[in-house]
Parts: C-alpha cells; structure tokens; sequence
C-alpha cells in the first residue's frame, strides 16, 4: 500500500487502499487466515499523523507481523523530505516491529532513522539502487559498484528490462543519461550490448559459453 504511482492507483492497489481501511483489515485477515507463513504490509503517511496512527492501529489487530512506514503522503513527491517524526508516532502508538523507511541515502542513516523514529528495523530502496554497498560501513565507489552489477547481471543472466532500470538510475543519480554513457545505455537491447559497452566482451563470451556447455551436459 506504499506505492503512489498513477498505474497503482488507478486500478485501485498501492496507495489506492489506503483510504479503505475495511478492504485492508478483509484483505490482511485473509492472509493471515491461510497462510503458514508472516505477513506484513507497508503504508504511505495519510493527510494527518492521528490519522496514520489510527490506521496502523487497526492493521495491528489483524494480527500482521510488522508494519513498514513509508515517510511520505501519497501527493509527495521524492524530493519532498520524509517525516520521520511522523513514523516515530506510529512507532509509540503500536506494539508490533515497525519498520522506517524513507531517506535511507547512506550507511549512517540506518542508525540515525532508527534513532529517530524507535523503529526496530529500516526498508531502503532508492539509496540500495543508486549504490548497493550502502549495506556496508565501507562504501564503494558507485562506478565499481555498477561495474560489479553489470557483470553479476550477466552470470545471472539477469531480466534485460530490470539491468537498464537499475543501471539507468544509477546514472541519473551520479551524472546524467545524456551523456555517452546513459545514451548507449538506453540504446542496449541486450546483455550482450551492455557487455560491449562497458568493455566487458570477454566476460560475457566466458560466461554464456559456460552455460551453453552446462545444458549440454
């Protein structure tokens, strides 16, 4: 129930349930009713931080296993700050895990979101896309960070689609995609093309000729 999108919205998921909190109780009760397994869902701020808490509140009685927070209403936009303050509120409300999300831009913000808000644990998104080694208290550099994604997405074999997203965000983020290297990103129709753009031919001979050699045998 976090996602804002026009898509999500429109047909009536994502941010869309937020104002049907009869739906959400009938939808998590379901859940937890057959399934063996923890459920857990996530919410966007709504217009007002008693009415976020109301609201998580009745989600807790459904009996889910932790609720994510995301620090934004649904008009927000991502350059609007997140309101922590806000999370921290549902935090002191509940007794269920209440996990921070929003603004998670670097390792020293997972403590510092924990701190401020008393979640027990922190949701990232964009800063995990940007540089993935935000998980680590010794940052790499983001160029060897996308250099290292685009070769694990080709041992993987990684979804063409999902290796130009996340390499196009990375590009936006640091530089820009009108530059040489986000325009032969975007023009990449294949693996193979973005092994020739960043040089890494080699690579990628080794590793599909190794695969086409496994489903032989």
């Amino acid at each position: 129930m976090g996602c804002p999108k026009a898509f999500s919205v429109s047909g009536g998921m994502g941010a869309a349930l937020l104002s049907k909190p009869d739906l959400i109780h009938d939808i998590l009760t379901t859940l937890k009713r057959n399934l063996n397994t923890p459920v857990t869902c996530k919410i966007r701020l709504l217009k007002s931080s008693r009415d976020t808490v109301e609201l998580a509140r009745r989600i807790e009685k459904t009996g889910v296993s932790a609720l994510a927070v995301h620090g934004r209403k649904v008009a927000d936009r991502p350059r609007d700050p997140a309101k922590w303050d806000e999370i921290a509120d549902v935090v002191s409300s509940v007794s269920i895990p209440i996990i921070a999300n929003g603004d998670v831009f670097e390792y020293d913000d997972f403590q510092r979101i924990k701190t401020v808000t008393g979640a027990s644990s922190v949701m990232v998104a964009r800063g995990a896309i940007w540089n993935a080694s935000i998980f680590s208290p010794h940052v790499k550099p983001w160029e060897d960070v996308k250099r290292e994604y685009v070769r694990k997405s080709i041992l993987w074999d990684n979804d063409m689609k999902n290796t130009k997203y996340t390499l196009k965000e990375m590009i936006m983020h640091y530089t820009c995609l009108e530059l040489p290297e986000g325009k032969g990103v975007t023009k990449s129709e294949s693996l193979a093309d973005l092994a020739g753009h960043y040089g890494e031919e080699k690579y990628y001979d080794f590793v599909t000729k190794n695969r086409q050699m496994k489903y032989i045998e």
